[in-house]
């Protein structure tokens, strides 16, 4: 009857989601009087799983699963719910865990609630808060089915502390035929990914150019955040198509989401909505951002940005 949760990583190493999800599990373990099961797939350590209130590791080691394939994922995690005897399976709302969720539910014939904020208020009737219409409001949800499957909203619920002594076992699912390959994956290094980032700093065509990113990145840098981009900015080519964020690019949901020269269209807002707190820096007052923005700053970005570099650059350097 153990939780059974599904933790991120890659090259061998947890993502920041699979601590959060890890924790969240532990909430509803509690609630529910039970315990922790994580799977892994191919991570080195997963002792640090037990700081976050895991009891018990599947380690799954496999060359054919080195790689994210939803289909064998899915199998494998299916097939330890069921060896688990596990009613609650829980996932990040990552792009890999919106992926898996359908397929999931499928195999378990489980109940799917996604953008998960909360700890159940209930388990009960088994009951979460999750956002809706594009995070702009919130609804409680009940999971009715024998199976439950909740997707964490990223950011959401925090990576909390809380000691266990996790077991580790091998376990050695039967991989199904996997239809998709790949090949390669070509990642950006050395930067903060948009996805794992708890700050990004996102800019549009208020720049006018490619030219003047530097001060976007250099703001970037001081804050330890990620970089961003508007769909116009990436469709002109001024800034990579992985850096778009918005309803059609990558969603955020950052604990501070800055944005430079951007109105903010309603696609842009939808995919940004979940950020926790948002600031906005545009010459025009009534630019739609600043409806849903906790703090704006009306001005010249080339004026604004350079001197709230140098004010974070002081601060820093008195602590």
């Amino acid at each position: 009857m153990s939780v059974l949760v599904y933790t991120e990583s890659e090259q061998g190493k947890f993502k920041k989601t699979a601590l959060e999800v890890a924790s969240y599990a532990k909430a509803v373990a509690e609630q529910m009087g039970t315990t922790v099961t994580a799977i892994t797939f191919n991570a080195d350590d997963t002792s640090v799983l037990g700081n976050h209130g895991v009891d018990k590791v599947l380690k799954v080691t496999s060359s054919e699963l080195e790689k994210f394939n939803a289909n064998g994922y899915a199998s494998a995690i299916s097939q330890a719910a069921k060896k688990e005897g596990s009613k609650v399976v829980i996932l990040s709302s990552s792009a890999d865990g919106k992926y898996l969720a359908p397929l999931l539910a499928i195999n378990l014939d489980a109940g799917f609630a996604s953008n998960v904020v909360e700890a159940p208020s209930n388990v009960s009737p088994f009951t979460v808060k999750r956002t809706a219409f594009t995070n702009k409001a919130f609804n409680m949800t009940t999971i009715d089915t024998d199976v439950k499957l909740v997707g964490v909203s990223k950011n959401a619920y925090g990576v909390k502390e809380n000691a266990a002594s996790a077991t580790a076992e091998d376990f050695l699912p039967n991989i199904p035929e996997l239809g998709v390959h790949v090949d390669s994956v070509d990642k950006v290094t050395g930067q903060v990914t948009i996805a794992d980032a708890e700050i990004v700093v996102s800019a549009g065509r208020g720049l006018k150019g490619p030219e003047n990113w530097g001060m976007i990145e250099e703001l970037a840098e001081v804050l330890g955040a990620a970089t961003a981009c508007s769909k116009p900015v990436s469709d002109l080519g001024w800034r990579p198509h992985g850096e778009h964020v918005g309803q059609t690019g990558k969603p955020v949901a950052a604990n501070l989401y800055i944005a430079v020269g951007i109105s903010g269209a309603i696609q842009h807002l939808a995919g940004i909505n979940a950020s926790k707190v948002k600031v906005v820096i545009n010459t025009d007052p009534e630019a739609p951002f600043f409806k849903a923005a906790d703090y704006g700053i009306v001005g010249d970005a080339f004026e604004v940005v350079p001197k709230l570099i140098e004010k974070l650059k002081e601060f820093k350097a008195q602590q």
